[in-house]
């Protein structure tokens, strides 16, 4: 057997059409759905990026104990337990937080890997002259040239130290210098990351157990795209005469209808470069026969607010469902099923590592508590009945399918917090050194094979608006999640559903005293 995944970074079910979106290019989303099962109750777990990708590996939530971080020494890897078992697992990337210090080993769990250069300010071609920028850039397209929007970046962020404020105006340059080379297609980094998948399939097809994963960082921000995708939404372009603007930063939009309409047709474009690459996969599948014998599998971590709710981006805000609810697409050989949707609660992020072991003839460890996808794929058996998801410090959620209870702190400070770690890095740095100065030893936790760590506070995010609402939605009758419900008796069926959830996580006891929950 085979398996092939692909892997978006920030796609939105919102703007494809196989979830009802009617004016966004993007046919072979469409293809895939009518080939594949489509899943319509699809969420995250752990998030962002890289708490995801360590959901991936190890099959279990992560964002109660820890933030953003490596993979720990105690980890079960589902892709180094493949290849210890004979499959050989393949990476092709060109997501650079693996490459970062808060990403630094997951690559390594492969059998082999490649990694392409040059997304959202990687620091890649070294060049001193000063880039071209066109004048007026608007959002983090201008920060580093445009005094004003680095003026109202601070208002918004007035908590961030000089550290990040430089950090991230070199960030903007170096883009701005990686675009310079990125001007030809075949430089682009998504381009070559499919390219180098392709090859792999061209070189294996005629081999047996392999999974190949492709992993592309788009579409998520900057929305960088060449002409001929601009093109497919070309009357907009004609129409906009606003500023640079491909690049948005996480705040409030109210202020902003024209470059809020704009950004989401930039957006648009990229989704519409990821569908012609995923065309291309689909394109090798059907050459070299390979829809017999090999699963193939479409996900992302998460989406992204282009407006919606008056907000760019994510994690400053709540987890709307333009964020946590997700586009996920599987082909199983196996049943060979096509066109069909399937409504049971899924969450890709944890449920992979154990579907792709069963596939392969392999059993998930005991500390995975995602779950197999089988049944649900031949006939939409249900595995859960709800599903937790969040992000370390922020709300905890959690999803039976149609309401989203989303409980906040229960105090301003946000306390008691901890970090449980033996990797101490965040995303781009270690953690500091005053950090260890109060350095607790935790005794383990049941999935750490008898391994202590480190316990540590130290609060890595907090909403930015200080957002610290309980809130419930009826996602049924309320999609767009504009008006609250009021319902006791929903909220305490999804709080006790949360405090089991949490118990069977082995979560730690100060979550539940953060939360105002009993244990």
């Amino acid at each position: 057997m085979k398996a092939i995944v692909v892997m978006f970074d920030t796609l939105s079910r919102h703007f494809l059409p196989s979830y009802g979106n009617d004016w966004v290019h993007a046919p072979n989303f469409q293809r895939l759905s009518d080939r594949a099962v489509t899943f319509d109750t699809s969420y995250v777990c752990s998030m962002p990026c890289m708490p995801a990708r360590r959901d991936w590996h190890t099959g279990r939530p992560n964002f109660l104990h820890r933030s953003w971080g490596p993979l720990e020494p105690f980890d079960d890897s589902m892709p180094k337990m493949l290849s210890n078992a004979g499959v050989h697992t393949h990476l092709t990337t060109d997501h650079n937080h693996y490459f970062e210090d808060g990403g630094l080993n997951y690559h390594t769990h492969y059998t082999t890997w490649q990694y392409w250069r040059g997304q959202e300010g990687d620091p890649w071609i070294g060049d001193l002259n000063e880039p071209q920028i066109p004048e007026g850039a608007f959002g983090k397209n201008g920060i580093y040239s445009e005094e004003k929007v680095f003026e109202d970046y601070r208002k918004v962020f007035p908590e961030e130290s000089d550290a990040s404020m430089d950090r991230l105006r070199y960030l903007t340059r170096q883009d701005w210098v990686n675009r310079g080379v990125m001007n030809v297609e075949e430089n682009q980094p998504q381009a070559r990351t499919f390219k180098a998948g392709l090859d792999f399939i061209d070189r294996n097809a005629d081999h047996d157990n392999w999974m190949l994963h492709i992993e592309t960082f788009d579409p998520h921000e900057p929305f960088y795209t060449l002409d001929r995708f601009k093109e497919l939404y070309q009357e907009h372009h004609d129409a906009y005469d606003g500023p640079f603007f491909d690049w948005p930063m996480y705040a409030r939009t109210n202020d902003h209808p024209e470059e809020n309409k704009h950004l989401r047709v930039e957006y648009a474009a990229l989704v519409s470069m990821c569908d012609e690459y995923l065309g291309k996969v689909m394109d090798m599948m059907d050459a070299k026969g390979l829809w017999d014998d090999t699963m193939l599998i479409v996900w992302t971590d998460h989406g992204f607010l282009l407006g919606e709710h008056d907000w760019w981006g994510k994690m400053s805000m709540p987890m709307y469902q333009e964020i946590a609810h997700t586009p996920f697409f599987i082909w199983d050989p196996r049943v060979g099923i096509s066109g069909e949707r399937r409504q049971s609660l899924v969450q890709p992020s944890i449920d992979l590592a154990p579907t792709l072991l069963n596939f392969f003839g392999l059993q998930p460890t005991k500390d995975m508590t995602g779950q197999d996808l089988a049944g649900v794929i031949a006939s939409d058996t249900p595995v859960r009945e709800a599903a937790i998801f969040g992000m370390h410090g922020a709300h905890v959620n959690i999803t039976d399918g149609r309401y989203v209870y989303m409980r906040a702190p229960q105090n301003p400070e946000n306390k008691p917090l901890y970090q449980y770690t033996l990797m101490p890095t965040h995303m781009r740095a270690h953690f500091a050194v005053e950090d260890f100065y109060d350095l607790q030893v935790a005794e383990p936790f049941d999935f750490q094979k008898g391994a202590k760590t480190m316990k540590i506070e130290n609060v890595t995010w907090v909403a930015r608006d200080r957002q610290f609402d309980t809130m419930l939605w009826d996602t049924q009758e309320n999609p767009s999640q504009t008006v609250g419900l009021v319902s006791f008796e929903v909220e305490e069926r999804l709080k006790g559903q949360m405090i089991e959830l949490m118990k069977n996580i082995d979560a730690p006891s100060e979550q539940f005293v953060r939360l105002g929950l009993d244990a």
